[in-house]
């Protein structure tokens, strides 16, 4: 069975909710779960858990791991072929290749309507683009991330959904890991 990848939202930034790599591979390996891997220290998981639907899986990983871990953060759950699409519908291309570090891919919990993405469009006050494709969102953060206005709050507040983001580099590391290339 292809691979899932679960990417879990706000752990190890600044001393927040905190999570050992090596307890969240043993928490999801004890679901029953095979070849868990996890990458960097944010929260970044991949496992094969046969042919459950990735909203099953967030719910199930969102309470086992507030339960187990006693952590209470969102999982964001894609299937090798969904994380694929991701990498394929990549509008920033040139910025992947030549900046990296300043793509990120934010993965949304639901779909934002096209009207709340013109929202987002225009609250942007710097050189920031952004553009989504289904339940992602490709942010171009020419200046940096760390300084930017164009924060996860504002992203999830406009939209009406909770997001995660992982900069490009950590995205192609992770369909390597699910077969998917870079």
């Amino acid at each position: 069975m292809p691979p899932h990848i679960a990417l879990l939202r706000g752990v190890n930034v600044g001393g927040h909710k905190k999570i050992a790599m090596a307890d969240l591979r043993a928490c999801v390996e004890s679901l029953g779960f095979g070849n868990v891997r996890t990458v960097l220290q944010s929260g970044n998981v991949v496992f094969e858990a046969g042919r459950r639907s990735p909203a099953s899986l967030e719910t199930l990983l969102e309470h086992e791991v507030a339960r187990r871990l006693a952590l209470t953060t969102d999982f964001f759950v894609r299937t090798a072929a969904q994380w694929r699409q991701i990498i394929e519908h990549n509008p920033f291309t040139m910025e992947a290749a030549r900046d990296p570090g300043h793509l990120l891919v934010l993965c949304l919990k639901d779909a934002p309507s096209e009207a709340r993405v013109a929202a987002l469009d225009a609250a942007i006050e710097g050189r920031e683009r952004v553009r989504v494709y289904e339940r992602a969102m490709y942010a171009v953060y020419p200046d940096g991330v760390g300084r930017s206005k164009l924060t996860v709050t504002l992203i999830d507040k406009v939209l009406g959904t909770s997001a995660t983001g992982r900069n490009w580099n950590t995205v192609r590391k992770l369909a390597i890991l699910t077969g998917g290339g870079a």
